[in-house]
């Protein structure tokens, strides 16, 4: 039997370089993130709920939907990849199933189907990974909850049509480990995203996801912006300011609701504002999700909620590619590891309790010493603590990349964030340098590392993960 890493070693490696001259600042210096005690969080529409069910309001992709204990709920949405595609479809029963799959799909080119997936003795099954929301007999369909029926003739609670599981990955209530909101873009596997309630936004707005927290766009995904001139309610904004900026017009019809507030512009006509702020949009923008307003000084991006500050020793740096990215103490820019197995199933292999084969294979050829060269653990203080649930400090053995037996000589403490420990590349020789970008399988997507981005002007990949 071919073993499918054998094949992962002859795929080449690929990266992209950026060099920068780059500018040190701390987190705490910047808009992206709010403070721990910071009260921002995001609204929502309140809908129909069966017994057992509730929101949570999580640190990075706001309201989600979680079940009596908690545990936030996902959705598997069917999604294409290059040889086929694998999900759940709308309206359809669960394709998550608790048979353990051993070979890969041949979903995911170069690989072909029939190869030995790795650790295939000790794999879990999907429905293990994904247990799946089992409704009590007698349960009842309420607005977009449903039923969905499963193989063995139990009902499973869907949302919108599309089935619902947990992750085997949360602990405890608010993590939302198993996926995110934040959309990965090109051959990033087919993922799970949680599932929440629509942001209470009026019609013409939307909210995206971001690295830093959640993001308030119009329909066009154009960002808005607030201005420091204005006084609560009232626009300021006339004349040379209305040259670069323009009011984000409210209906003649529009009513406040929650936090949103009619104001009357300059001009006379009706304009939105947020938490008492009128809202613009920037006319030197030119593509969507912009941070580029915010440059100008005195005004500034809009978030429904951001994302609490990370670790204090951390620095945000500008990127060669226009932007930022987040990095250590040093100025070396972090980097996130993303996998999906090729199976039907999807399994996550970037966490420390999967295989680490794959990543292994990836940054040192299967040699777990030239791994750690290439791509070093950011290391933290066994007491560290962060102020943001995001972050935290895992012990791991570094020549496995698992969890260490207790009292295991030479585990190491290191930086993790969503669950996962984060890392440096040695090929960034300065500050803000993102040589170790795209590292690995699909830029990096599918099988490798990504710079941890807050913002990115150019590249058209702000978001991704």
């Amino acid at each position: 039997m071919i073993n499918l890493l054998a094949v992962a070693l002859l795929v080449a490696s690929t990266s992209s370089v950026s060099d920068a001259n780059a500018a040190t600042g701390t987190p705490s210096d910047y808009m992206y993130w709010q403070a721990a005690d910071g009260a921002e969080k995001e609204g929502y529409i309140k809908e129909k709920m069966p017994p057992g069910f509730q929101v949570v309001i999580t640190a990075l992709d706001g309201p989600v939907y979680a079940d009596e204990h908690g545990r936030t709920l996902y959705k598997w949405p069917l999604g294409a990849l290059r040889n086929g595609s694998t999900g759940d479809r709308k309206d359809g029963p669960s394709a998550c199933t608790d048979e353990k799959l051993r070979h890969s799909a041949g979903l995911m080119s170069p690989y072909p189907a029939g190869l030995l997936l790795p650790d295939a003795d000790n794999r879990l099954s999907c429905a293990e990974s994904w247990p799946p929301v089992l409704a009590a007999e007698g349960a009842e369909e309420v607005g977009k909850w449903t039923l969905a029926p499963r193989p063995d003739g139990s009902g499973q609670w869907a949302y919108d049509g599309y089935p619902l599981y947990t992750s085997h990955l949360d602990q405890k209530r608010g993590d939302v480990l198993g996926g995110s909101k934040i959309r990965s873009g090109g051959d990033g596997g087919v993922v799970r995203e949680p599932v929440g309630p629509p942001p209470d936004v009026p019609s013409g707005f939307k909210v995206v996801s971001s690295t830093t927290g959640r993001l308030l766009v119009n329909d066009d995904e154009f960002s808005v912006y607030t201005w420091d001139g204005d006084e609560p309610n009232k626009s300021n904004c006339n004349q040379q300011c209305l040259m670069d900026w323009t009011p984000v017009p409210a209906p003649e019809i529009a009513v406040d609701q929650g936090e949103w507030t009619v104001v009357k512009q300059t001009t006379g006509f009706n304009q939105w504002a947020y938490r008492g702020k009128p809202l613009y949009t920037y006319n030197k923008d030119t593509r969507s999700r912009s941070f580029a307003g915010s440059d100008v000084p005195n005004w500034h991006n809009v978030y429904t909620q951001r994302a609490v500050l990370p670790p204090a020793e951390f620095t945000v740096q500008d990127a060669g590619f226009g932007g930022h990215v987040l990095a250590d103490a040093n100025g070396k820019t972090i980097y996130l590891y993303n996998c999906r197995d090729d199976s039907y199933a999807q399994l996550a292999c970037d966490h420390p309790d999967s295989t680490q084969a794959y990543r292994l294979a990836i940054c040192g050829n299967g040699d777990p010493a030239l791994c750690l060269e290439t791509f070093p653990y950011v290391e933290a203080a066994a007491d560290a603590r962060s102020a943001s649930p995001l972050w935290t400090v895992l012990t791991i053995d570094p020549m496995t990349g698992h969890r260490p037996t207790a009292g295991q000589e030479g585990a190491m403490h290191v930086w993790a964030y969503r669950g996962r420990p984060v890392y440096t590349y040695r090929g960034d020789f300065e500050p803000g340098v993102t040589r170790g970008d795209g590292f690995g399988e699909f830029t990096g997507r599918r099988n490798g590392f990504k710079a941890f981005v807050l913002r990115d002007d150019f590249q058209g990949a702000a978001f991704r993960r």
